[in-house]
């Protein structure tokens, strides 16, 4: 992993928004190819799909349309432990995630002057599950599980189909499908999943969602930002990150394993440590030397951590490993600090916050109870993370009687009058006038 030292150096917000290691040029590349894939699924269907899936997947002849028969054969074909894993991973993520949907509210802001404030779930959803270099049932968990607490009617699932499966999506995938019990799903994969969902395929009895979410490399992600205005969309999360921030206190190895594990999602991976001990930063690269080559996807591995989006970063204090932090806005943000509890509240812009060394980002990943669908790319410097309020609308319902409308009829004619609106004030004027 290189090393950034920028000890000495006293950067400003602009500058810090710089000098965090991104792959940009991966990035636009992946924006321009989605936005041809997307077209051509909204121009030509099921065909474009197949072609896709020849050309991406490897896949022919496949149903893209799964069959009810497929899903409960994968249940069925579900070992007792990880479908006891599955299950607890889904009561858990369903507990927490009932705390997110907010209560109706009615504010009486006068006799007979009442506004509520209601939160409606969207009626349809498509939600991505990815499966290209690894597989990803927990993610089934983490899509589905928050739009049901929030009341979706319809829920479609898209995932790749596996060559090695027959072009099947991956019968786990299927089988927590299952469990949830989810009907409709689909056989098909990156930029392509999305436009189908945000647009339909009439052919195959696809109508078009509201809301598109789910993680994906960085293709999903910019076809995500393609769609967006057509349908609602969570946080563009694209390729896995990691931002570990420490002091002299950490322990390098444990740091080294969870950069290594963040890497070993994609090449595209981003795996950044953030310090102010040169020892530490040193001890950490050569953890990471030790380890890497010897777990199972090393060159994949290799070449996240020698990519221009992971790096060891060396700056001069704490505050300034605050500070680059908050810029850099990851998906997941470790904190192994002494005072870990207490530093939280100055780390503000991070998708999910693991405190302690006994919190790696794998407990968040499976069983923590939170989501694992974040925001990437410096998007949580402004968005969440997926939760049942990804999938809430709030509505306001405004019911004034008679008199209360009476009380402020004459404000309401001034503001229209001094707005140039002057058929705004006579709307009002009308219902206390017999002409």
């Amino acid at each position: 992993m290189r090393l950034i030292d920028l000890r000495g150096r006293s950067l400003s917000p602009a500058e810090l928004l710089t000098a965090v290691p991104r792959a940009a040029d991966a990035l636009q590349a992946a924006q321009d190819a989605a936005r041809d894939i997307v077209d051509a699924v909204r121009e030509e269907g099921a065909d474009a799909l197949r072609d896709q899936a020849e050309r991406f997947d490897g896949v022919v002849g496949h149903d893209i349309r799964v069959p009810s028969a497929h899903i409960a054969e994968a249940v069925d074909g579900l070992s007792d432990d990880v479908r006891a894993s599955l299950e607890e991973a889904i009561r858990r993520v369903r507990t927490a995630s009932a705390a997110q949907v907010p209560p109706a509210q009615v504010t009486e802001l006068a006799g007979g002057a009442r506004v509520a404030q209601r939160w409606q779930p969207v009626s349809r959803a498509g939600l991505y599950i990815p499966g290209g270099k690894a597989v990803y049932p927990s993610s089934v968990v983490m899509n589905v599980v928050p739009a049901q607490v929030a009341g979706v009617e319809h829920i479609a699932i898209a995932s790749p189909p596996q060559r090695d499966a027959g072009g099947r999506v991956h019968p786990t995938i299927l089988a927590v499908a299952g469990l949830l019990g989810i009907e409709e799903v689909y056989a098909m994969g990156g930029a392509g999943a999305i436009g189908a969902l945000a647009f339909g395929v009439p052919s195959l009895g696809l109508d078009p969602v509201d809301t598109v979410t789910g993680p994906g490399n960085n293709f999903v992600a910019a076809a995500k930002r393609i769609v967006s205005g057509r349908v609602g969309i969570d946080a563009e999360a694209g390729a896995t990150e990691i931002l570990v921030a420490a002091d002299d206190s950490a322990d390098a190895r444990l740091i080294a394993y969870d950069l290594v594990s963040q890497a070993e999602h994609d090449e595209q991976a981003g795996a950044v440590l953030v310090t102010d001990s040169a020892d530490l930063a040193e001890r950490v690269q050569a953890a990471v030397a030790d380890i890497a080559p010897r777990t199972r996807h090393a060159e994949r591995v290799q070449t996240a951590l020698d990519g221009p989006q992971s790096a060891v970063v060396l700056v001069q204090d704490q505050a300034a490993v605050e500070a680059f932090s908050n810029a850099y806005g990851p998906e997941h943000l470790e904190l192994h600090l002494r005072d870990a509890r207490d530093a939280v509240s100055r780390y503000t812009n991070a998708g999910a916050i693991f405190v302690g060394e006994t919190t790696p980002v794998s407990l968040g990943d499976y069983m923590a109870g939170s989501n694992h669908v974040l925001p990437t790319g410096g998007q949580a410097r402004y968005a969440s993370g997926l939760g049942a309020y990804t999938f809430l609308r709030a509505q306001q319902v405004i019911e004034y009687d008679r008199g209360a409308l009476s009380d402020v009829a004459a404000r309401i004619v001034a503001l229209a009058n001094e707005e140039q609106l002057p058929a705004h004030g006579e709307a009002v004027t009308a219902r206390f006038s017999d002409a």
